[in-house]
């Protein structure tokens, strides 16, 4: 499907179910929020993320996309080290996109960035052989837009630097 895919922002995610959470639409990326999507790759405790946001879901990339959306996107980073900071064994890559602006985090898990001339292109892990690939070191945010790519260290004592 991949090759026949036309725009200037795509967002694609495959998951496995969270154990022990119901296999249902509401709980499969990528959740949505007026123009944004979000998928999230890892797992969260639920009883550290923040009661009352409209999740899709019970699932805990639901509430946590949920979280990250009454937040706000332009709020990610800090979001994601308050999350990590309660959940030391959460994973909590994140990917967003509205269409002319992509934010990503890594924190605990792999995130691989593929820099070409026709665009970037940020995966759980690289999908082909191409040389380009490199790793985003942990604990980063990611933001791509026309102008270029950002990569922004989070700290849990500080929030994004």
């Amino acid at each position: 499907m991949a090759p026949a895919l036309r725009s200037h922002c795509i967002l694609a995610a495959v998951r496995s179910a969270t154990v022990g959470m119901p296999i249902e639409v509401s709980a499969t990326p990528p959740f949505t929020d007026g123009h944004w999507l979000l998928a999230h790759n890892g797992v969260v405790d639920r009883a550290v993320l923040p009661a009352g946001p409209a999740a899709e879901s019970v699932c805990d990339s639901a509430i946590l996309a949920a979280t990250i959306f009454a937040h706000g996107l332009d709020a990610l980073g800090d979001t994601i080290v308050k999350v990590g900071a309660a959940d030391p064994n959460a994973r909590l890559n994140i990917l967003a996109a509205n269409g002319s602006r992509l934010i990503a985090t890594t924190w605990g898990d792999t995130l691989s960035i593929l820099r070409r001339a026709d665009g970037v292109v940020l995966a759980s892990e690289p999908y082909d052989d191409d040389s380009g690939w490199g790793d985003v070191p942990d604990r980063h945010l990611v933001e791509v837009t026309q102008k270029g790519v950002t990569l922004t260290a989070l700290d849990r004592a500080k929030g994004p630097r």
